[in-house]
C-alpha cells in the first residue's frame, strides 16, 4: 500500500515537474538545496551566525545569483525547511536533477555547515548521512566530501 501511494507522489510529482518551465524547476531545485543546508543549520537546535555565514556562502558559490536573491532564497529555505513533513521532497528534487558529483558537492557544503560552529554535533552528522543516503551518494565519495570539507580553510577542526 505504502509502495502504492509512493508511486502515485512520484507520478505526480514528475507530471507536475514536467509541465512547470524550467525557471521554475530550477528555482524549486535551488529551494530544495537551500532548505537541506537549513536542515542542518537547525539541526542541534541552534542557529549559530556561523553557521548562517557558511550556508550563505554554499548557496553562493553553488548558485549565480545577486545578493538580494541569496537573501529571499534563504528566508523561503527556512520556512519550506519549517513546514516539511520530511526530507524526502528536498532530497527526491535534488536526486532527480543533480548529477553524482554535483551531488557530492551538495553534500560535501552540508558538512561545511556543520564544521562552521567549530562543534560538530552528532544529530548534525546523521543528518548529513541521511541526507547523502537520499541523495545516494556512496559512502566512499560521502567520506570524501567530508574530508574535504574538514580540511576547507573556513571550516573548524574537529
Amino acid at each position: 500500500m505504502l509502495q502504492a501511494l509512493a508511486r502515485l507522489f512520484d507520478r505526480r510529482e514528475q507530471e507536475r515537474t514536467a509541465a512547470a518551465p524550467s525557471e521554475e524547476r530550477e528555482h524549486a531545485l535551488m529551494l530544495a538545496t537551500a532548505a537541506l543546508l537549513f536542515e542542518v543549520v537547525r539541526a542541534d537546535g541552534r542557529i549559530e551566525d556561523a553557521e548562517r555565514s557558511v550556508m550563505r556562502a554554499a548557496i553562493q558559490s553553488t548558485f549565480a545569483l545577486p545578493l538580494s536573491e541569496i537573501d529571499e532564497l534563504i528566508r523561503m529555505a527556512e520556512t519550506a525547511s519549517r513546514q516539511a513533513a520530511s526530507l524526502y521532497e528536498f532530497t527526491h528534487r535534488v536526486d532527480k536533477a543533480f548529477s553524482s558529483e554535483q551531488k557530492k558537492r551538495i553534500v560535501e557544503l552540508l558538512w561545511l555547515v556543520t564544521f562552521a560552529d567549530a562543534q560538530k554535533d552528532a544529530l548534525e552528522e546523521h543528518l548529513v548521512r541521511k541526507i547523502a543516503g537520499l541523495l545516494h551518494v556512496s559512502h566512499p565519495d560521502f567520506i570524501d566530501a567530508k574530508i574535504r570539507a574538514r580540511s576547507a580553510p573556513s571550516s573548524a577542526d574537529d
